[in-house]
């Protein structure tokens, strides 16, 4: 065995079990065995990967590091030897990042249909709205719109989402109803985690700088505050749709909404993509756009 392996899956299993004791049992190995093997990984990376007391082993920063890519690395070499076994069936964790209302919404239940077909697989689905480096953190996925502008990692679509303005009947009551995007300066606008809005007109894209007396970072409470008449929002279709039917929102300027924004199931660049990757993309590409797309 190449000798820059050896230790790693001792090291995974310590971290994993919390104890030299743990991973000999976890391993079916000595506990000496174990304790040579991560002390012999210390002396070739040169700096301690466990804080040791006579009651508690825990990992340092080094050590939490090394531990989150030496599972990576485990997991997809398991994986490999599957496929060359011919046993194709997703396994290992899979690591999964997105935004909070896409995923709460949408990406939560399918990956927990997928991982109750696959019971090989468990699933780390982290829904966050931060822009977070796939490779660097140790994700095998992540869901994002716009443009992905990494070379080091590869995109497909998997479904689209269009960006709506809504207010309700109470504030068009008060305050009428816009009949072109230049008329949004004589409206309150409740504005979001974007400082600008997107149309489109006879010309092509225009972007729009809303003005507003209420802001706030959460879409749920920018829906909140335009269900309750506070003004005019511009939200994805997700949020909106269920109040656009029930006639709680009035859709806005239709004939100006910008064509719908892709959505991308990215992951790392690499020669062969990992079975449950491949299969967890097929399940949103197939799953993913007749929720987001829903008739209003």
């Amino acid at each position: 065995m190449d000798r820059n392996w050896q230790g790693l899956e001792e090291l995974v299993a310590v971290g994993d079990t919390g104890s030299f004791v743990g991973a000999s049992r976890l391993l079916g190995v000595s506990t000496s065995h174990v304790s040579r093997a991560v002390a012999a990984l210390e002396d070739r990376v040169m700096v301690p990967l466990f804080f040791r007391t006579t009651r508690t082993v825990r990992p340092t920063h080094a050590g939490e590091e090394l531990i989150v890519r030496a599972r990576r690395l485990i997991q997809e070499r398991d994986a490999a030897l599957a496929l060359v076994r011919g046993d194709d069936e997703p396994q290992g964790e899979l690591c999964i990042t997105c935004s909070v209302s896409l995923g709460e919404r949408y990406v939560a239940p399918i990956t927990r249909r997928f991982a109750e077909q696959y019971p090989r697989i468990s699933i780390r689905l982290d829904l966050s709205n931060r822009l977070v480096d796939l490779i660097g953190e140790g994700y095998d996925l992540g869901i994002r719109t716009g443009h992905i502008g990494d070379s080091r990692l590869i995109g497909q679509q998997v479904g689209t989402r269009r960006f709506l303005l809504c207010a309700a009947p109470s504030y068009l009551a008060a305050h009428g109803q816009p009949s072109s995007i230049a008329d949004l300066q004589e409206h309150v606008c409740l504005i979001g985690n974007s400082a600008h809005w997107h149309f489109r007109n006879d010309d092509g894209p225009v972007t729009y700088e809303p003005a507003g007396r209420w802001r706030c970072s959460s879409s749920a409470a920018i829906l909140d505050a335009t269900v309750a008449g506070m003004g005019i929002c511009q939200l994805p279709m997700l949020y909106v749709a269920s109040f656009l039917r029930d006639g709680s929102l009035v859709r806005l300027l239709p004939e100006n909404e910008e064509a719908p924004e892709p959505i991308w199931a990215i992951y790392p660049r690499r020669m062969h993509t990992l079975p449950k990757v491949e299969e967890m993309i097929s399940r949103l590409v197939s799953d993913l756009p007749g929720e987001l797309n829903a008739p209003v």
